[in-house]
């Protein structure tokens, strides 16, 4: 999708542990338009800017990914106290386009 002149663009940084899990599930990402490939190179040294439907998507794999019992079976893994840090945090970015 390429953006219009209207759309907004947030700067989001995410890095560390949260960054680690969030690229351990980019294969959910594949349908994306290539924020799948922008999640994998990402390195967590400047923000990363993301618009609505980067939001949607990766919103939407996290909760899936949280949700899973497959993926995360102990709720009390770092792994996924980081992802569902990181799922609070971009919902309240996502806020922001509203």
């Amino acid at each position: 999708m390429k953006p219009g002149s209207r759309d907004i663009k947030l700067p989001v940084l995410i890095s560390g542990e949260e960054l680690s899990e969030l690229q351990r599930h980019s294969l959910h990402m594949a349908e994306a338009f290539g924020l799948d490939r922008r999640i994998e190179n990402y390195k967590g040294k400047r923000p990363i800017g993301l618009y609505s439907w980067d939001f949607d998507c990766l919103l939407s794999v996290i909760e899936y990914v949280i949700d899973n019992p497959k993926e995360y079976p102990d709720k009390n893994d770092s792994g996924y106290i980081a992802l569902k840090k990181l799922y609070e945090r971009l919902k309240v970015e996502y806020r922001k386009f509203k």
